[in-house]
């Protein structure tokens, strides 16, 4: 993935999307200076993640002018609306757990999303020392595992350290999204990961005048070589944040840095109050290529459903990757794999060789599709 720096020399003026709410946008430069941006007249379609090109526009503000073409996103939809979570990703970690039971169906939503967009996806079982109810979940993360997606199991509140060594190797370098249902422990592991995003939150928060200090918005952090969080307003204040009972991080602190700074050069402007860096220059990341080297994460709120009204049949079908080998083998070239005779999908599952949960999660979300249309 091009860095912010490298995209800066390519098109001057270029800038990533830190965090969006509304038509507000918290925008880093490529030497980690930031700035609030708005859009020209009604554009709203910016997220978190992607590469624009900003202009100044007044003393305290800047708008974005055109977005640099997108690798890739991941979107969630239902009949009426969609919602972009992030753009221009490497991989995506969901984050499940045995207590409570995560949701199969919205896992399979998920990796569906990915795998349309061509997005690495691997599944990190958080609470693992819970050993009862990661056993009642292990056969299903092993019928992942046999069809290729990395299962990292992690103990974040119990055995950080374990934790941090598990997952550092798997971040490195990579722009990853986190996604998760409320409760599955996410918010430790961005706390764990990034040890003051409650600090950075709620800089953004303030500067995006949200009045909220929730997991309410997607918010993306950079993390430390070494594996010691640096959130991406590069505040140099440590802060432990707590994490309330849906699994949303709330933290205590005030991460606010009055100080002017004339960051020019790359033509995202001049900051001022937003600059919360160290006054030894190591927030200088055009110069210091550690930060980029370790990788940067993504914090999406939890959620409860997950939407692929955007997708069509044959990307819902291709979704399921075990499916591949088998598709055009039924009798019926536009076979649903839900009731049809001949179908080879239904006939790989009754012999084994397909998971029937995933294929019933399946044949769910092509009846959602149906009455949709």
């Amino acid at each position: 993935m091009p860095s912010a720096t490298t995209l800066a020399r390519e098109v001057p003026g270029t800038a990533t999307v830190v965090a969006a709410h509304g038509r507000l946008f918290y925008l880093e430069a490529p030497d980690g200076s930031h700035r609030i941006a708005v859009t020209r007249g009604k554009r709203n379609d910016f997220t978190v993640g992607d590469h624009v090109i900003a202009r100044p526009a007044s003393a305290d503000q800047h708008v974005i002018e055109s977005l640099v073409p997108r690798r890739n996103q991941m979107l969630r939809s239902d009949a009426w609306r969609s919602k972009r979570l992030a753009a221009n990703l490497d991989q995506i970690g969901i984050v499940v757990s045995g207590s409570p039971p995560f949701s199969e169906e919205l896992l399979i939503r998920v990796l569906i999303a990915a795998q349309t967009e061509q997005i690495a996806a691997a599944i990190i079982a958080n609470k693992c020392d819970l050993h009862e109810a990661q056993a009642r979940i292990e056969p299903r993360l092993r019928v992942y595992e046999a069809l290729g997606y990395p299962v990292l199991r992690v103990a974040a509140k119990t055995d950080p350290a374990a934790a941090l060594a598990c997952l550092r190797p798997w971040l490195r370098g990579r722009t990853t999204l986190l996604l998760g249902q409320s409760g599955m422990g996410k918010s430790t592991l961005i706390n764990l990961l990034v040890p003051d995003a409650d600090l950075a939150t709620q800089a953004i928060s303030d500067a995006l005048n949200t009045g909220r200090h929730t997991t309410t918005f997607s918010r993306l952090f950079r993390i430390q070589a070494g594996g010691d969080g640096m959130p991406a307003d590069g505040d140099g204040i440590r802060a432990k944040g707590n994490e309330d009972k849906d699994g949303n991080g709330n933290g205590n602190g005030n991460g606010n840095g009055d100080r002017d700074r004339d960051r020019d050069r790359d033509g995202i402007g001049n900051v001022h109050g937003q600059g919360h860096g160290n006054e030894d220059g190591s927030r200088d990341r055009s110069k210091d290529g550690d930060a980029a080297a370790a990788g940067c994460i993504i914090d999406s709120p939890g959620f409860q459903t997950y939407g692929l009204a955007h997708l069509s049949r044959s990307e819902l079908m291709h979704g399921m990757r075990e499916f591949a080998p088998l598709l055009g083998q039924c009798r019926f070239h536009n076979c649903t794999h839900r009731d049809e005779p001949g179908c080879a999908i239904r006939a790989a599952a009754a012999n084994g060789q397909i998971d029937e949960r995933r294929l019933a999660l399946y044949q769910r979300l092509i009846d959602e599709l149906l009455t949709q249309g």
